[in-house]
């Protein structure tokens, strides 16, 4: 059974990805999670900067999980694109990517103490899904120093994809990448066909 703690760091990584982090207040948190008054800083003594940081790594972990599932390098592409996809349509372009929520509005000078763990958890959880595609790609034939480099590319082009789509309220960016990524993908890695509908 899911308890608040669980249930606070959960409802942080959702409001994160649609208000951002500056927008989103610990009261806005307990009324999501439906936690009581005054478990905030029981569960998170260190504030709302620990709360963040768990929040990412749940955000970290739950991305994490998703790739694990697909067998194969297209496969874990495509299941991430569907899901965001989905996740923008849903939402009506609201919801993008906790991490990159983060990590843009981590760069306040004047709050250094308070942005710097912030930005080495999003920095830890972006090198983690890198690796992960990576170690994708190597199981697939491709040598470790081109999996290393096409795993930076679909990580940082499915993240820049979603923004886009975000601003412009259309999937269009996100399945044009889907789209150019998995060529590359499929011709580095000598799988099947692609069809128009992916």
């Amino acid at each position: 059974m899911v308890g608040p703690r669980e249930r606070m760091v959960a409802s942080t990584a959702l409001l994160i990805r649609e208000r951002g982090a500056h927008a989103t207040a610990i009261a806005d948190v307990l009324q999501h999670s439906g936690a009581p008054r005054g478990s905030a800083y029981h569960y998170f003594p260190d504030g709302r900067t620990q709360l963040l940081c768990e929040a990412v790594d749940y955000a970290g972990e739950y991305v994490a999980a998703m790739m694990a599932e697909p067998a194969r390098s297209l496969d874990v592409l495509d299941t991430l694109v569907e899901k965001y996809r989905e996740q923008l349509l849903l939402s009506d372009y609201r919801a993008g990517c906790p991490i990159v929520a983060v990590t843009v509005e981590a760069g306040d000078p004047d709050n250094q103490n308070r942005t710097a763990p912030l930005i080495e958890r999003a920095a830890a959880v972006f090198t983690r899904w890198t690796d992960l595609i990576a170690q994708r790609f190597v199981a697939d034939g491709i040598t470790a120093s081109r999996a290393e480099e096409l795993a930076m590319l679909v990580t940082t082009a499915i993240e820049g994809a979603i923004l886009v789509s975000r601003a412009s309220r259309d999937v269009k960016p996100l399945d044009l990448v889907h789209r150019q990524l998995h060529a590359l993908v499929q011709a580095e890695t000598a799988e099947g066909e692609f069809s128009d509908d992916q």
